[in-house]
């Protein structure tokens, strides 16, 4: 029951702590999955850090008297479930790369917004303490989202787009309708250059009116 905003700082903490939990599990498989050595080595490099974050939030819960366990991040499931079905499609290791990003970024934001208002709400309850930890994690979750911004710019955004301009598989325009728009194009200049009755000096035939004889 929410009835205060010492009740939200609460439910959010627990919400984050289940969301770098669930992180937690999920990181060496995306990382596996990465075939840009920076990719792998960031994803691999934040799997440290989502440990200590979640550490932070042991600590937070203890300054907080309450218990970190007991809720689910949805979000967090949902966001590591597109992961997953990225991760699980055919495709250049390049492009597959580059989905990868933005599912992580995807992932980065939704804790960007978690800790900024976690720290909003413990300095508004004079929780200074929690505020600090909550302001170390925020500017980690910060770094690691400008890192794969960094990552995209430089290497996998250019060699996904390079994979797609090599796709032998690309289709072509099939030969068939190839031929039937050249002939429609040469019935239609055909037409037009058809001399009409009017072009030949002929007046075309006056209308029958009706009631008339």
């Amino acid at each position: 029951m929410l009835t205060s905003l010492r009740d939200v700082l609460h439910d959010l903490v627990r919400d984050l702590y289940s969301a770098e939990t669930q992180l937690i599990k999920a990181l060496p498989k995306m990382a596996k999955a990465a075939s840009d050595a920076g990719l792998k080595a960031a994803i691999t490099g934040h799997l440290e850090e989502t440990r200590e974050q979640a550490a932070r939030l042991e600590k937070t819960c203890e300054l907080l008297g309450i218990k970190p366990k007991g809720k689910t991040c949805q979000a967090m499931k949902g966001l590591l479930e597109e992961g997953a079905e990225v991760m699980a499609e055919e495709g250049s290791p390049a492009a597959k790369d580059a989905a990868m990003i933005v599912a992580a970024q995807k992932v980065e934001h939704y804790e960007i917004a978690g800790y900024g208002a976690a720290r909003v709400f413990a300095t508004v309850l004079g929780e200074t303490e929690v505020a600090a930890l909550m302001t170390e994690t925020l500017e980690e979750e910060k770094a690691a989202d400008a890192k794969l911004t960094g990552i995209a710019e430089s290497t996998v955004n250019d060699e996904a787009d390079k994979e797609g301009s090599d796709d032998p598989d690309e289709p072509e325009e099939d030969e068939e309708d190839a031929d039937e728009e050249v002939e429609d194009d040469e019935d239609e200049e055909e037409a037009k250059a058809k001399p009409t009755p009017a072009k030949m000096g002929k007046k075309p035939p006056a209308k029958a009116t009706a009631g008339k004889r």
